[in-house]
Order: C-alpha cells, then sequence, then structure tokens
C-alpha cells in the first residue's frame, strides 16, 4: 500500500494572507508616521515664520494685517499649500503674539485599521520691543539731531515729545561726520554739542567694550579728538551689528560733561576715520571724524540688553521667537 506523504503546496500563499493585515499596519505606522512628522515640520516652520512676520509689522506699528500674514505664511511654508494659519493670541502692549497653523493629513494606509486621517497643529510665539539700556560695544554716542540731518530721516513725536526717528529703510552704506566737521545747524557754535565732546564715551573698567547706558540716563564723556580705542579694537568690531546710543542733551563742561541718552540705533560698523586711523573711510577728509557703515531695522535678542514695547523707536527693534 502506498504511503500518504504531507503536501505543503499553498502554504505560502496562506501564511501570506495572514501577515497582510500586520503588513499593512506597519506600513501605516512607518509610511503614514513619517509623511505626518513631515506635515508637523512644515506647519511648524509656517508658524514660526508667521509669528516673526506679525512681530516685525507691529515693531514697525502696524499689527492690522496679522490675520492675513498668518494665514499667507500657513499655506506658502505647506508644500501642498494645504495649511490655515491663525492669530492665537496678540498683545501689543505686551510686545507678544502667538500663531497656531493647522492642517489635515489623509493617510494611505492607515485606513485599512480604521484611521482615514489625522489633524495637525502647530504653534509659535515671538515678541518685540525697542531697546532700554545696556552694554554697549562702540565707546561712541551720536547726537540724534546729526542722525536725523545726515540720514535725512523723519522725527516721530508724540504730544510734541521726540519718542524717534523713522530712519531710512535702505540697507546702502552711510558715512555719519563727527559734529565737528558734519557743517549742519545743529550744533551752530562751537561744532560741539559741549566744548571738547566729540561723541566718545568714556569706557568702563572692562575696557572699550564694554559700557553700561540706559535711555534717560546721563552718561560721562570721554573729551578730545582722538579715539579712547585702539585701532586693532575698531578692526575687531568691522561687520558687526551693534547699538550706538543716541543722545539728545548735554551738560557741563570738560571732563565733567554728560550725554543724556535717548535711544540706540541699530549699526553695522564698515570703515572709520579718526586721527592716526583709519579704514574704508575715503568719504572723509583731511582730519575729519566719521564712522562709516549700514543701519539695521531689527536686532537679535541679546543678553546685553534690555527690551520693552513701550521703548523708544530710533529705527531698530529686537523680534525673537520665544519658547
Amino acid at each position: 500500500m502506498q504511503r500518504l506523504r504531507n503536501d505543503d503546496r499553498g502554504a505560502t500563499t496562506v501564511v501570506v494572507a495572514l501577515l497582510m493585515v500586520p503588513l499593512l499596519v506597519f506600513a501605516a505606522l512607518t509610511i503614514d508616521v513619517a509623511a505626518m512628522h513631515t506635515d508637523r515640520q512644515q506647519l511648524q516652520t509656517g508658524a514660526d515664520a508667521a509669528a516673526l512676520a506679525i512681530a516685525q509689522d507691529c515693531a514697525g506699528g502696524d499689527c492690522e494685517p496679522s490675520g492675513t500674514t498668518a494665514q499667507t505664511m500657513a499655506a506658502a511654508n505647506k508644500n501642498d499649500g494645504e495649511a490655515t494659519g491663525d492669530v492665537a493670541e496678540l498683545d501689543p502692549a505686551a510686545g507678544r503674539v502667538t500663531v497656531r497653523t493647522d492642517a489635515v493629513r489623509e493617510h494611505w494606509f492607515a485606513p485599512i485599521i480604521g484611521i482615514d486621517q489625522t489633524s495637525l497643529q502647530a504653534r509659535a510665539s515671538a515678541r518685540w520691543g525697542y531697546p532700554t539700556g545696556g552694554s554697549t560695544i562702540l565707546p561712541l554716542a551720536i547726537y540724534v539731531c546729526e542722525l536725523t540731518v545726515q540720514t535725512g530721516s523723519t522725527e516721530i513725536r508724540e504730544d510734541g515729545e521726540l519718542v524717534g526717528i523713522d530712519l531710512p529703510e535702505a540697507t546702502q552704506e552711510q558715512t555719519i561726520q563727527f559734529t565737528k566737521a558734519s557743517n549742519t545747524d545743529c550744533t551752530p557754535n562751537s561744532g560741539n554739542v559741549v566744548p571738547g565732546g566729540f561723541g566718545w564715551l568714556r569706557p568702563g573698567t572692562s575696557g572699550c567694550g564694554s559700557i553700561s547706558t540706559a535711555t534717560g540716563d546721563w552718561v560721562r564723556t570721554d573729551t578730545g579728538n582722538n579715539s579712547p580705542c585702539e585701532q586693532a579694537t575698531f578692526q575687531d568690531w568691522l561687520g558687526e551689528p551693534v547699538l550706538v546710543p543716541l543722545f539728545d542733551d548735554a551738560r557741563d563742561n570738560g571732563s565733567g560733561a554728560q550725554y543724556r541718552i535717548i535711544g540706540y540705533a541699530a549699526f553695522t560698523l564698515t570703515g572709520y576715520r579718526f586721527p592716526g586711523m583709519s579704514h574704508n573711510a575715503s568719504q572723509c577728509t583731511g582730519g575729519d571724524n566719521c564712522i562709516r557703515g549700514t543701519f539695521g531695522r531689527f536686532v537679535d535678542l541679546s543678553d546685553d540688553f534690555d527690551y520693552s514695547p513701550d521703548g523708544p523707536r530710533f529705527g531698530v527693534a529686537v523680534v525673537a521667537l520665544t519658547e
């Protein structure tokens, strides 16, 4: 009698059929989850961009288009453009904005396990303000009248009080002459705000790069035509955006002279000319003192400075993402 043999034909088909559902679930957990992660990244990028853009608008005095900005940035940073952006919080008095972005991910494999889509969301917050005081780098203060006239800026006044100036948005290099050679009507008598006061500040104990100032403070001047710092120090500052104090009034004379700080301008130094030292400043002639560079609208948040949404607006604001 012939012996019966086991016939395993078709067993592979059964095994594959049994494993098909787990395989599809695994695909859902890899492909669909990876797609969700990509979408979340794009939503976060859109939220970050929207928060920063709205903060910049508000810092410029116009928070009105915030809803439109949020939607535009959310859609622009999503590959398929299918995202919505909303302003979750906007507090101009506190200088703070929060943006929420939303989208829906339609899944490819997850419907096998009953999940057709997932709602995704991201949030970002930003703050803005104007510098009110800190540790300055350049040992220099600029007379606000001189800055306004030499840059062709307009003053910003509230109730008759000077609260800022509207510096040009153009980023071309500009030369700022010291008061003795500027030939403006800001200092019609001696050419300086105070005798011997060319705008230099007296460095602190830590050297030229550490001079503490604050709006409303009276700071001591370093009188005379010569810079209180060495040329090597100015070379290190080339190309660096720094906050330069502005003053609107002066008092006393000689070594006791002081300037009253009213605000700050963001300036990137590209050239200078002082007695015995110069760099990229052919616009200054003879014994004229000058600095050359570009003014900025926004600066990075710095631990060296304090900022406030109520601070004086002299063409510069800080805009930064917050936790």
